[in-house]
């Protein structure tokens, strides 16, 4: 019996290392790149199973899904994109916006012929769901979005995180910057500085199933949050206990788990109004 239990401890602890070396963001065995409306769009498969999109927050990539791709891609098909001008997804060009985001997802799935996916999206890339649901509603089975808001100003997000903000744009708007990546970081804090502009009455007319999440305090105001969800026809809020913007990392398993669930429910109820 020891014996067994030695063997059964040694198997968890190889599968666990063999986890932890994984270049997540990086990985030559599982990136490819798909060019996409003019842009060559890096991404990384893994698993077999339902088509999964992942969807990383500003200024990230696929690489902070390190918590989350183990998981799903047991019984997902999972797809961890790096968004335009982010990560290994180079774009040079001067605009950057929410919608050109959510029409690249669109294009993508399209060249990899899927007719649709679930989308997980984080920040940003909440954002970027919510739109490509929108947008192309054919394309979305289900979304779960997480720390996501719909408008740039103390509204949506936490006075502390928009004064940061503020601070930011006065010192870097009479900037010349003539660096590719420095000019690329600044397209990036624009992104968020200036958007979304997400009107409530429009969540009205997304068709899939949504998940809305949000850390207790997180960075997006609770009831920005509690908003999004009462303006969805069909959907599940969840506020995460003692957690901040980073849920999918501060709470993993639990995190994926009820996302999992999520996805696999057959019904999703219509919220309270």
């Amino acid at each position: 019996m020891k014996r067994h239990l030695l063997f059964f401890s040694l198997l968890l602890l190889c599968q666990w290392a063999v986890a932890q070396t994984v270049p997540y963001g990086n990985n030559p065995a599982a990136g490819k790149y798909a060019t996409v409306r003019g842009v060559k769009l890096y991404y990384e498969a893994y698993g077999t199973g339902p088509p999964l999109l992942l969807l990383h927050g500003n200024g990230g990539s696929s690489k902070d899904f390190q918590k989350t791709i183990p998981y799903f891609a047991k019984r997902y098909r999972v797809l961890a994109l790096d968004s335009r001008a982010h990560g290994k997804s180079v774009d040079r060009a001067d605009s950057l916006s929410f919608e050109m985001m959510a029409d690249d997802c669109a294009a993508l799935l399209a060249q990899l012929r899927l007719d649709s996916a679930y989308v997980l999206g984080w920040s940003d890339g909440g954002i970027t769901a919510l739109l490509l649901a929108l947008r192309h509603p054919e394309k979305v089975k289900k979304l779960a979005a997480t720390g996501a808001n719909l408008w740039p100003d103390s509204t949506a997000l936490m006075p502390e995180l928009w004064q940061q903000m503020k601070r930011g744009y006065q010192e870097g708007k009479s900037q010349k910057f003539t660096d590719p990546t420095r000019k690329n970081d600044w397209k990036v804090f624009l992104l968020d500085w200036n958007q979304p502009h997400v009107p409530l009455s429009a969540l009205g007319r997304i068709k899939a199933p949504a998940f809305i999440i949000a850390g207790d305090h997180d960075v997006i105001r609770p009831e920005h949050t509690v908003a999004i969800y009462q303006n969805l026809p069909r959907a599940w809020l969840w506020i995460v206990p003692n957690s901040g913007h980073a849920t999918l990392r501060e709470h993993a398993a639990a995190f994926n788990s009820k996302v999992d669930e999520f996805f696999r429910a057959r019904s999703i109820l219509a919220p309270a109004r």
